[in-house]
Order: C-alpha cells, then sequence, then structure tokens
C-alpha cells in the first residue's frame, strides 16, 4: 500500500513523506456514484472561506484523488508558477520551513481524523532563500460515513504581521521595565526577561501558571483589587504598592486589558521609595528640630520646657523619655545635682509607670550609670540591645528597679543637654523590642535635639538667674507698706516677661507727720539699669519731699521737678501723688460720717480710679494730666481733691496694666473698669482683687512691667478688721483716735 503525506493546505501525494510528515493511510477506491461533494457545493464554500479570507489564496485538496488545488495567488504565495506547480502534496512539503513540518502535519492530521477545522501559521522557503510566514485557515468534509474526503481552504501573507510581533517581543526583551501579560483565567502567557529577574522566576516556571497560586501574597492586597479592576472594567489602573516576601519590594504598576487578558509593566521602585522615605524622614526631622527650638524657646521655665522637649520626641523617636535637669549651683555631672523634671510614653497606660520609674531613679543613680556618665562626660550613652538588664544592673533592689522591668525596654540613649558650661540636664530615651533600636539617621537628629533643647535650657536658667537678681534689686528699692488708721493697703509688681533687667516702673506708701497717708504711683521712661537709677533716685526725691511737712501732692511734684533740675537727674518719668487725709479740725465730722478727703496731682501717669462700695468705677482724671517730671519744672501742677466713702478702693497702677501692642489706652482703661465691675460683684478682699486684675489684665508675656497700689478705706465706726494688718505707726506721727460710737 502507498503512503500520502499530509501538508498545510492539505493534500495526498506519492513518493514518501514529503519532508517528515507522518504518514496517513492511502486513500480508499470508492465508486464513482460515491456520495461526495457536488462541485456546485465545493464552489460555494471556497467562496465563503475566500471571503472569510478576504485577498488570500484558496486551495482545495481531494484527499481521495491525492490531488492539490492552488489558486494563483496561493501559487505566488508560495514560490511557484502555474506551470512548475505539480499540484501535489510535495510542492506543498518542499516549500514548508523544516522547523514547522512537524508542527503543521500534526494539526493536519488532526482536523482530518476528526473532519474538522486546520488554522496555523507557518513559515515557508522561497527559492531564493527568502522566509515568508503564512496564515492558513481549512475545513476537513466528510462522507456519510464520517471519513473526511476533501479538505478546503485559505493562505494568506502574515509575514509584515510576524515581523511586527518580532519587533515588538524584541523590544519587550531589551527593555529594562518588566512586563507580563495574561489569559483571562489568570494565567501567565508571556513574561519578559526583566519580569523574570525581577520576579525571581524563570520563564518557565511561570508560563502557564495562575498568578494568584504562584504569588500568594497578592491576594487581597491592592495588585488583586486593581488587577480585577481593569480585567473587569477594561480601566487601565496605576499605583504602587509593597510586596511582601520572598520580593519584599515596593513596584510601580501598570495594568491594563487586552484582547487576550491583561497587561502588566512594572518597576521595581524600592530605591526610590528608600530615597523617598529618606528625604521625608529627613523633613520630618527637620521639621522636628524646629519645632523643638520654637517650642522650648517659648518659655522660661525650664521644668516646662522638659515638659514639652519629653512630649515632642516621643513618639517620633522613642517609645518613652524622661527628662532629667542639673541644679542651679552644682557642679555639672554631679549626680547628686540631678533632679527629675518630665517624661513621657507613647502608651498613655504606661505614663504614670515611666514617670514614677523617672522620679524614683534619680536618688539612686550611681557613678556607672548611663545618665551620670552623660552627664559626666558630655557624651551620649547608647544602649543599641539587652537595655533593660544593663539599666537594671545599675539599681538596687526596689521599687525603681520594679518600674524598669515593667517598662522593659530592649534598646535605650542617654543623651547630654550641654550648656555653655556643662550638660545642664540629660535626655533618656528607650524602644521595646517591638520598636527596635534607636537608627543611625535618629540618633544623628538626637545629637542635634541634645545640643538644642541645651541651649535652650542654659538660656532660661541664664535669664532665671538675672531675672531674679533683677527682681531682687527691684524689691529692694520697695519698702514695706504702712497700715494706717482703718485703712488697708496692699501693692503688686510684675516684671515683664521678654527680659531678665530691672525696669522703672515703682510704687510707694507712706504717713505724713500730721498723720496722713501718701500713696505714690510711678514710671521712669526705659527698661534697664539706668532706668532703675533714675527710678530710685527720683522715687527718693518724692519720698523725701512728701514725708517732711505736710506739703500736697502738688507742691510735692514741683518740688521734684525742681530738684531734678538742680541734681541734673537726666531722666522723665510720670507719677501720680495722693494723699488721704483727716485733718484735724474735720476729722471728728469725717469720722462720724465715715468720709475721707483723697487730694491727687497727676505728672502725664494714667488716671487713678476709685471702686465704690457700690461696686461703680470712678475715673479720677482731674481734668487731664499735667506734664511729666523733668521737662519743664516751671510747670505749673494741680491738684484735685474727692471724698470717698467708707469701703471704697483707690487703685493706682502703671500703664503696663492698661498699655500694649495693638490696644490703645482707651480701651485698655475701658477693660479696666470693666474688670474692675466685674470683680467687685465677687466681693473679693484687696489681695484678691488685686491678684485678679493681674490674671485677667495680663498677657501671658507681658512686654511690659507692671506696678501696682491699691488701698481700702474700712469704716471707723467699728474696730479695726484683721485684714488692714497690725497696728503700726512711725513714732512721730500721731496716734489713731478712738473709734466712733
Amino acid at each position: 500500500m502507498s503512503e500520502r503525506v499530509v501538508g498545510l493546505d492539505g493534500g495526498s501525494g506519492g513518493g514518501g513523506r514529503g519532508g517528515g510528515l507522518a504518514p496517513v493511510p492511502s486513500p480508499v477506491e470508492v465508486p464513482a456514484d460515491a456520495v461526495r461533494v457536488a462541485d456546485t457545493d465545493a464552489r460555494r464554500e471556497l467562496l465563503e472561506l475566500a471571503t472569510e479570507a478576504a485577498g488570500v489564496g484558496t486551495f482545495d485538496w481531494d484527499l481521495v484523488e491525492g490531488t492539490l488545488s492552488w489558486d494563483e495567488h496561493l501559487i505566488e504565495l508560495f514560490g511557484y508558477d502555474v506551470a512548475g506547480f505539480d499540484q501535489t502534496i510535495d510542492a506543498f512539503n518542499a516549500r514548508l520551513h523544516p522547523e514547522d513540518l512537524e508542527r503543521v502535519g500534526a494539526d493536519l492530521e488532526a482536523a482530518i481524523a476528526s473532519c474538522g477545522r486546520f488554522a496555523a501559521e507557518y513559515r515557508v522557503v522561497l527559492p531564493g532563500g527568502e522566509v515568508r510566514w503564512l496564515g492558513a485557515r481549512g475545513r476537513a468534509l466528510g462522507d456519510e460515513h464520517g471519513t473526511a474526503v476533501r479538505m478546503l481552504g485559505a493562505a494568506w501573507d502574515v509575514t509584515a504581521h510576524r515581523e511586527a510581533d518580532a519587533r515588538i517581543r524584541h523590544l519587550l526583551e531589551s527593555m529594562t521595565t518588566a512586563f507580563f501579560s495574561l489569559d483571562t483565567a489568570w494565567r501567565f502567557t508571556y513574561v519578559n526577561a526583566e519580569a523574570e529577574r525581577v520576579l525571581g522566576r524563570a520563564r518557565h516556571e511561570l508560563l502557564g501558571g495562575v498568578v494568584w497560586d504562584l504569588f500568594p501574597a497578592a491576594l487581597g492586597s491592592e495588585f488583586e483589587t486593581a488587577y480585577r479592576r481593569a480585567m473587569e472594567h477594561g480601566e487601565a489602573v496605576g499605583f504602587d504598592a509593597h510586596y511582601p516576601a520572598p520580593l519584599d519590594a515596593w513596584f510601580e504598576v501598570r495594568a491594563w486589558r487586552t484582547g487576550e487578558g491583561l497587561a502588566v509593566s512594572f518597576l521595581d521602585v524600592s530605591d526610590r521609595r528608600r530615597a523617598q522615605e529618606q528625604s521625608e524622614r529627613a523633613a520630618r526631622r527637620t521639621a522636628l528640630l524646629a519645632r523643638i527650638t520654637a517650642e522650648l524657646s517659648g518659655t522660661l521655665d525650664n521644668d516646662e520646657a522638659a515638659r514639652r522637649l519629653a512630649r515632642l520626641v516621643v513618639p517620633t523617636l522613642a517609645d518613652w523619655a524622661a527628662v532629667a535637669l542639673v541644679e542651679d549651683g552644682h557642679r555639672a555631672g554631679g549626680r547628686h545635682g540631678l533632679r527629675h523634671a518630665a517624661s513621657w510614653h507613647r502608651d498613655p497606660a504606661l505614663r504614670p509607670v515611666v514617670e514614677e520609674y523617672a522620679s524614683t531613679r534619680t536618688d539612686l543613680l550611681g557613678d556607672d550609670s548611663p545618665v551620670v556618665r552623660a552627664v559626666r562626660t558630655g557624651e551620649p550613652q547608647s544602649l543599641p540591645s539587652g537595655a533593660e538588664e544593663a539599666v537594671a544592673a545599675t539599681l538596687p533592689p526596689g521599687r525603681a528597679r520594679d518600674l524598669l522591668h515593667e517598662l522593659a525596654p530592649a534598646s535605650a540613649v542617654v543623651l547630654p543637654l550641654t550648656g555653655r558650661e556643662g550638660a545642664v540636664g540629660v535626655l533618656s530615651l528607650a524602644n521595646s523590642a517591638e520598636r527596635g533600636e534607636v537608627g543611625v539617621d535618629d540618633l544623628v537628629t538626637l545629637q542635634h535635639v541634645g545640643a538644642r533643647a541645651g541651649v535652650v535650657l542654659d538660656n532660661a536658667r541664664l535669664y532665671r538667674q538675672q531675672r531674679d537678681l533683677a527682681e531682687a534689686l527691684q524689691r529692694s528699692l520697695l519698702t514695706p507698706l504702712p497700715e494706717p488708721d482703718h485703712t488697708q493697703i496692699t501693692a503688686r509688681y510684675d516684671p515683664a516677661a521678654q527680659a531678665a533687667q530691672v525696669g522703672g516702673d515703682w510704687y510707694d506708701a507712706f504717713l505724713q507727720q500730721d498723720g496722713a497717708t501718701v500713696l505714690v504711683i510711678g514710671d521712669v521712661v526705659g527698661h534697664d539699669t539706668q532706668a532703675a537709677a533714675a527710678m530710685s533716685q527720683v522715687r527718693t526725691l518724692v519720698r523725701g519731699t512728701a514725708a517732711v511737712g505736710g506739703a500736697g501732692p502738688a507742691e510735692v511734684l514741683r518740688t521734684v521737678d525742681r530738684v531734678v533740675r538742680t541734681l541734673q537727674v537726666d531722666t522723665t518719668a510720670t507719677a501720680v501723688v495722693a494723699r488721704l487725709e483727716q485733718p484735724a479740725e474735720q476729722r471728728t465730722e469725717q469720722r462720724a460720717h465715715g468720709t475721707r478727703l483723697l487730694r491727687w496731682s497727676n505728672a502725664g501717669h494714667p488716671p487713678p480710679m476709685v471702686l465704690t462700695a457700690a461696686g461703680e468705677v470712678l475715673t479720677l482724671d482731674g481734668g487731664g494730666a499735667d506734664l511729666l517730671l523733668g521737662v519743664l519744672p516751671e510747670t505749673e501742677r494741680t491738684e484735685s481733691v474727692v471724698e470717698l466713702e467708707p469701703g471704697s478702693t483707690v487703685l493706682l497702677y502703671t500703664d503696663g496694666l492698661v498699655e500694649r501692642r495693638g490696644q490703645s489706652l482707651d480701651e485698655g482703661l475701658d477693660l479696666l473698669r470693666a474688670t474692675l465691675r466685674e470683680l467687685a460683684a465677687g466681693e473679693p478682699d484687696l489681695d484678691a482683687l488685686c491678684d485678679g486684675l493681674l490674671a485677667r489684665m495680663l498677657p501671658a508675656q507681658p512686654e511690659d512691667d507692671v506696678a501696682l497700689v491699691a488701698v481700702r478705706l474700712h469704716p471707723q465706726d467699728r474696730p479695726r478688721p484683721p485684714e488692714a494688718g497690725p497696728r503700726r505707726l512711725p513714732p512721730d506721727v500721731p496716734d489713731e483716735p478712738e473709734v466712733l460710737g
């Protein structure tokens, strides 16, 4: 029995395998009148196929006769001419590329065996050596027994398409962006070389595999969400996401739907992400340093600065922190000079624990403790691991050690807070095992934090020392207040918060020889030691002039003006001198009515105010203030007088109480009157009234010194009240008269 060879376009012929195709049984001899496909039907089928493959050649392979018919276009595609094509399968096999021969033959045999369809793409080698890609479609037709007797089909040139695919594939293989494609069942259909490298798997491991099986961590992640959205809705998606181990990398992903499924391109952006995170960390560190400087510089209270510092570094740089300060007067590094100032923990439940631990450990610190070493050496003490055991070894058994074990620090860093002459404090920071040790970048940041905090704390310490010295000097110029007949006098002095300097504000109260009470409030221009010295001179002049004899307020100011010129005191000052009096000839009548006279003169100062027993506020402007002291010594000074009812309160004050940036004097006076009325409603004693005024009127950081003196006139028809103080009079001042009634 002879053999026939099956080719791409379906035909049979003698002469062996025809290029190595598998043998098929010889045609079966059938009678001429056997049922065959009619010529008209064949032409109709050819017409349909030609219509489907517009512009391509057609073939007709008679499996019974073994003849292979091609149209002219197909003959041309295979590099034959009409005379040279012998209408056998051998002609097809002669042109078929050897590498495609077995695959195409197998596809044809399968179509013939099943009376089914055939589809393939293959290469043909033309006589000149040119290789051309053809695409083919065919259909096997059978007899009534289901045996294939004919193969009809068409073929066309797909060289350009294949070359384009090859160029695309070459581009995909050579590009530095990873790329893969998935079919609608989520199976890998293509993976380029970069994707192999990034995904860490060879191509043969990926192709045909389901993406969710090969990369299970993608399930439930942004990868799955985005891929499914792109596949289901045709929406191109782009996102950045992290894939955990074994890849452990950040990817920039783009995915879009194709006709066959999903295409995905992605880049490993881990380095870029790390650089971005490092940049963001650097920005956060810079912002933190700026915030620490601003917040710590915003207070002159070292304890408050320590509290702010502890809260700023937690949790940004550590899980918890504690701040200890070196007491003034102790040598830096002396452990007994340390005191606990502040602490903070990221876990609210552990804040009381770290606070008790930090305050308890202070008196137990030995010379070998990291805290003392940091203060003594001025160098950071780092415990990258085993911090709990290392610190516990420096503490005796007891409460502090128990609290340390409850906090369980895995790593710790102790930073000295260094000022100009050594450490002014120490910052202890600790992390749990979950957070890990302090990183190199964070340690650098902490060193900057320690340096800045140390300077701020040192500045606050120096300011505090200078302020205390200045206040002591200022208060040394303010003599004790007298305690005249049924008259309660109190005063307040509040220095400005902006600078630790003595100023020019002062108050005074004393008795004249006839028993009258003199009240003085004044303000020398300036806020420095020269202003303080000038204030001392002017105050002494006012005090000496008024204390000798019984001169009234206007005469006292005229005399002071002349003496300032004579002594060449180069200053100007505002002042109010007031005199509470009950002259002997009026004393009995006034006491019977319970009233007293207030006489005053004003040299350019804010007007005194009177709070009546009924809660009304009177402004003693006296028609306006005269010129300041030290301007024109010949200035005529005016004097005013008012009669005050029992229970009245007289208030003298400096301009720092009512004047400040953004507020006019009139606005300040209106506010003072309103505040006095509000406070009077609560019937406060005189001390409470003064404290309430300062609390309500002054800003958090006063820009100017404030002095005030207040006098309350108690009724004289009853015993002297305890709040007026003990009876204490100068020896040359008349004794208080007996109580009337």
